[in-house]
């Protein structure tokens, strides 16, 4: 898989998900890491809703496009980390497809959410019948009000998670690990138990 020469824990998970979707067992991914690392492992885009952003991404406030660092040659060391915060800089680049400012799609406090995903980490939430919930301490609104939306339309939903959440009484399994002590071992047994079946049905 794309992404990683040598996998650490956090990548085999973040693989060990790529190969659910692969399998037709994950339908949808929220997550409110900023580190671009699900695309890197080979998530497909329009399968992840990032709510709190995505590091390597720019926004146009115009269109609302997205557009990577690269292909629009944002170059932090000359024009900073674009927050919605920062005033513009003279020469920076614009939205190629419209021409309108650029920022950083990194939410930061005080910052909206971006609409589009959080309409759609809504809706999956609420029609999902299995709801993962990794490594999140579920304190961080309105992302973590989506486990709650996700348990009021009778989703089973798995914690996975060291510390303590809101949640721990009300999930249908609590698993007090590392996700990377977890994650990986269940796939396999996924797709082991998959294998069994006749036909591969």
């Amino acid at each position: 898989m794309a992404g990683f020469a040598e996998p650490g824990a956090a990548q085999r998970t973040h693989l060990a998900l790529v190969e659910l979707e692969q399998l037709g067992k994950l339908q949808f991914l929220i997550t409110q890491n900023t580190d671009n690392l699900h695309r890197q492992s080979g998530i497909h885009p329009a399968l992840v809703a990032e709510l709190h952003g995505n590091g390597q991404l720019m926004r146009c406030l115009g269109c609302d496009q997205l557009h990577t660092r690269q292909r629009v040659g944002w170059d932090t060391r000359r024009w900073g980390p674009g927050y919605r915060t920062q005033k513009p800089v003279v020469g920076q680049p614009v939205c190629p497809t419209c021409g309108g400012q650029l920022i950083s799609s990194v939410v930061n406090f005080g910052d909206p959410l971006p609409q589009q995903e959080w309409t759609r980490a809504d809706q999956h939430a609420r029609s999902c019948d299995l709801l993962l919930v990794l490594g999140s301490s579920l304190v961080v609104e309105p992302a973590a009000s989506l486990v709650g939306r996700a348990i009021g339309s009778r989703a089973r939903v798995v914690l996975v998670n060291r510390g303590e959440t809101p949640y721990d009484c009300a999930v249908t399994l609590r698993m007090w690990s590392g996700i990377s002590e977890v994650i990986p071992s269940a796939v396999e047994r996924v797709k082991r138990a998959l294998g069994e079946q006749p036909n591969g049905c």
